[in-house]
């Protein structure tokens, strides 16, 4: 009988992605080790030539005096034993001191292999350094954890950084699978650290407006394709910075949370408000081809999701009434009206 074996997972394929990664940079760190040992080997057979012959009790060669003290290292030795006392201590010295630097490197490199926990900074960075596509979460307060849950329910990859976060928060995250960078994003290693290259959006949902600004304005120019989501607290200001440049400014209300994951998805969707106690954002996505979405009509859409269709442009005629049955198809914008859940829902399906 056959065994069959199962594919492996996204977040394990990531994890052993950066376990190799994680193990490389551990070992250009052991290379202080390696060198010291090797400089240990050097010096002893050159000094150990040196005397030998003095004593006249030479070696062959220098390569040869090498590996004496290679063998010596592991209590190994060829050949006879000298009768000059000088060149006896070589026979005692150089075991312990080879030992001594070999054994302390491969305890040191051991201890943080398989203790990971130990660097969990840098084995973050690692899993970071697997992800590509992604959504970068800088601030993970509550409404940065509230948006890391909507972006995890539309399965969005995400990377965070924050630089004193909640252990709670944090430790949910990461069961998760979501990697969570503890450091200052407004420096640029820590984002590039966090992928930002390869990245799709950037979310800021820090408490300090300029801050926020300040990482926004570094994060485009390390990577001038990326989506830009970011919180302000003043109406006014948000309007400015999204007119003069470009970015999705959203407000800072506990209700905006599903709001910014629908953004850092790919959809434009307004600040929810509240009718008769009912959150309810507009929401503007194109339609992907392959996608729930495609080939769906808008009476389907409508009563699968719970929500409205107001617009549909369809090959670049406008539509602010559209018939239930006018079927979407790849590259159709249609205009959604519903709560933010359902409006995630909607371009979680369009992915």
């Amino acid at each position: 009988m056959r065994t069959r074996l199962l594919p492996l997972k996204k977040p394990e394929i990531r994890r052993l992605k950066a376990s190799w990664r994680d193990t490389m940079l551990l070992l250009r760190e052991f290379r202080q080790p390696v060198v010291s040992f090797s400089l240990t080997l050097t010096v002893g057979a050159v000094l150990y030539e040196h005397l030998a012959r003095g004593y006249g009790e030479p070696v062959g060669s220098f390569t040869e005096a090498l590996y004496l003290m290679l063998t010596l290292t592991f209590f190994q030795p060829g050949g006879d034993f000298p009768t000059q006392p000088a060149l006896q201590v070589f026979y005692f010295v150089v075991p312990l001191v080879g030992l001594v630097i070999l054994a302390q490197g491969l305890a040191d490199f051991g201890y943080l292999l398989f203790n990971r926990r130990a660097r969990s900074k840098e084995w973050e960075m690692a899993v970071a350094s697997t992800f590509e596509n992604h959504t970068v979460l800088v601030g993970l307060g509550h409404l940065g954890y509230r948006v890391v849950q909507y972006l995890h329910k539309m399965e969005e990859p995400v990377v965070v950084i924050e630089l004193n976060p909640n252990a709670d928060l944090s430790g949910t995250v990461q069961a998760m699978n979501i990697p969570v960078i503890q450091d200052d994003a407004t420096r640029q290693r820590v984002l590039e650290a966090a992928g930002i290259r390869r990245a799709k959006t950037i979310v800021l949902c820090s408490q300090n407006d300029s801050m926020n600004l300040q990482i926004a304005v570094k994060a485009r120019s390390l990577n001038p394709n990326i989506r830009v989501v970011i919180r302000i607290f003043d109406d006014d200001f948000a309007e400015s910075i999204q007119q003069q440049f470009g970015f999705v400014a959203l407000s800072a209300t506990s209700m905006a949370a599903p709001a910014f994951a629908a953004s850092a998805a790919g959809a434009d969707v307004t600040r929810p408000i509240t009718v008769e106690g009912q959150a309810l954002s507009l929401g503007r996505l194109t339609i992907s081809k392959g996608s729930k979405l495609h080939w769906r009509s808008v009476a389907e859409i409508e009563a699968r999701y719970d929500v409205s269709v107001v617009l549909l442009k369809k090959e670049g005629q406008l539509d602010l009434h559209p018939s239930g049955k006018e079927v979407l198809r790849d590259g159709d914008v249609i205009a959604v009206l519903g709560s933010p859940d359902r409006l995630n829902m909607v371009v979680h399906d369009n992915q």
